[in-house]
This record gives C-alpha cells, structure tokens and sequence, in this order.
C-alpha cells in the first residue's frame, strides 16, 4: 500500500467536502475502504480525539454492527481485515510497550499488542493510535483495570482522558509556537 504500508488501523480518513461531522467521514471511509454501508451502522459516540504521527486531529467513532458483516476490503486502500475481541485490549496474550519520540520531542511509552489470527494464520502487530483507542474503548466499556499500566486515571477515566488530550495538544501548540 501506498499509505502506511503494514500499519493496523481503523477504517477512517480525511473529511471531505460532503461530510457533514466527523460521523459522515468515519461511515464514508468504512464504506470506501472494507464496504460497509452506513445504513448498517448504529453509531453510539465520538470518543476523546487523539493526534497521529502526522498531527493531524483523529476523533474515534463508536458503532455496532451486524457480527455477520463480511468486509469486502478496497485493494487499493486495504490489504488484511481481521476482527480482535475487544477484551483482548484489557486482557492481551502478547503485550509490550514501545518508546517513542512525540512530534514535540517527549518520549512516551505506547501500547503494542500482537494479535495471533488463527482463522487468517496471520499475526497483526496492533500499536500506536489505534492501539491507544483500542484500549481506551476497552476501558469504558469493560470497566475494569487492564492486566498493564495505563496513563489514565480509571476512576475517574473519561476527565482523566480529556486532560491527557489537552496536555497533549497544548505541547504541540507550544512547539509550533516556538518554530515561528
């Protein structure tokens, strides 16, 4: 793939003229990408923004769909889709933590699952914002502390979430600021 080649994540993209909120960009690329129709989604939130490697702003959006959704993956755009319990983000088999550089010079431990696709025999290695989103969608709907540390409080999860966002946010704004 052009794009991020072998690197796991969500269907999503950029917003285009046509979208009207970050859930038409979302049910769009999802149909773009592996054919899902928008129809077929019950969209239930926006989860807590997070910013790529690329610093763009990516806001997460929470649906339900049919578990006999069979994806018909776009092959210019996806090369594997595979389907990972969401309990696996509390509970991982293969878990570690990787360091990485932030965009404004911080370093920080991120999230790496590798996931063993039994059906495909594949192993997907799931890490970075998609990981970070993964386990926080695990942590709101399970309600239980993971089996690895986290940088949130979970008692207080979702304000802890939005003061993390914001702290990160403001550190990239101070940078480019300082760039000028």
């Amino acid at each position: 793939l052009r794009r991020s080649p072998g690197e796991v994540c969500f269907p999503g993209g950029k917003s285009e003229a046509i979208d009207k909120d970050e859930i038409d960009t979302a049910l769009r690329e999802a149909k773009e990408e592996v054919g899902l129709q928008p129809e077929k989604v019950e969209v239930i939130c926006r989860l807590v923004p997070g910013i790529d490697k690329m610093n763009h702003l990516v806001t997460p959006v929470v649906g339900f769909i049919e578990d006999t959704f069979q994806a018909i993956p776009n092959p210019d755009e996806v090369s594997n889709v595979f389907v990972v319990p969401l309990e696996y983000f509390v509970k991982p088999l293969n878990y570690k933590t990787l360091p990485y550089k932030t965009s404004s010079g911080y370093f920080r431990q991120i999230h790496c699952f590798t996931y063993d696709d039994h059906e495909h025999k594949m192993s997907f290695k799931i890490w970075g914002l998609t990981a970070h989103f993964a386990v926080f969608l695990a942590l709101v709907i399970f309600g239980k502390r993971p089996t690895f540390e986290v940088d949130y409080d979970l008692d207080n999860l979702i304000s802890s979430s939005e003061e993390n966002f914001m702290n990160l946010y403001a550190s990239l704004h101070e940078r480019k600021k300082s760039n000028l």
